[in-house]
């Protein structure tokens, strides 16, 4: 109760700085195009035939927390739940990203259940790492935690139930809706849009959940509609 009293103070917080700052966005929403340029690279996706990939980007930070009944990544550590879920890759201080591409355990996973992590980038909260999970193809659910905010203590909290049945690699990216209706109270239009989150494979946009401001669906992430984004038609899954 406490962590979601404080999850709507900061939000209130945030609308109210909004409104003296001149309708700014938040700045979270922003660190998406600098994950891949971290200072610090500690791997890149690396896709192994028959796997699939999923990740997350967007916000200040973002961690998978649960696959299906697996704990992954904790909540409070920010770390694997598991050092034998992490994939260990030795570094040369001479040349770090090409050493750690060199170290990356490539073995295939040994069933459908089997969940490996790899450090990706440095997260946009320093001392935090963004991490990738591999998993085996099949309809999975997946929990993440997107961090808005340079803030762990208010995070958005996401779930998905989708097939990942065909093998690639699978990115959920959290960002802000822009709307075009400008009417409304100042305070309205002060506030921050809605957070959405798509879901690509290889880049295909695949779904879009967008967080509902709405009474009657209060900060529930509801799916809506793609076509108007789609510029290839997807390949129908079984």
């Amino acid at each position: 109760m406490n962590k979601q009293r404080y999850a709507v103070w900061t939000s209130m917080a945030v609308a109210v700085s909004l409104l003296l700052t001149g309708c700014q966005s938040l700045t979270g929403y922003k660190q998406i195009d600098k994950a891949d340029s971290a200072k610090v690279r500690v791997g890149n996706i690396q896709p192994i035939t028959g796997e699939v990939n999923i990740s997350c980007i967007g916000t200040y930070h973002c961690e998978i927390v649960q696959i299906d009944k697996t704990l992954v990544i904790a909540p409070d550590t920010h770390e694997p739940v598991s050092p034998d879920m992490l994939v260990i890759m030795p570094m040369n201080k001479t040349d770090q990203r090409a050493r750690a591409q060199m170290n990356i355990d490539m073995t295939p996973l040994s069933n459908k259940d089997a969940v490996k992590i790899v450090p990706l980038s440095a997260s946009g909260m320093p001392g935090l790492t963004n991490y990738y999970a591999r998993v085996k193809p099949a309809k999975r659910e997946v929990q993440v935690n997107f961090y808005p905010e340079n803030n762990v203590g208010y995070v958005e909290r996401f779930a998905i139930i989708h097939d990942f049945v065909e093998p690639g690699t699978y990115q959920l990216h959290a960002y802000q809706k822009k709307s075009s209706d400008n009417s409304g109270s100042l305070l309205d239009t002060a506030s921050p849009e809605p957070l959405c989150i798509e879901l690509s494979l290889d880049s295909n946009l695949q779904r879009r959940f967008c967080k509902q401001l709405g009474a009657e669906h209060q900060g529930e992430f509801v799916e809506t509609s793609i076509i108007e984004k789609k510029s290839t038609p997807l390949k129908a899954v079984a």
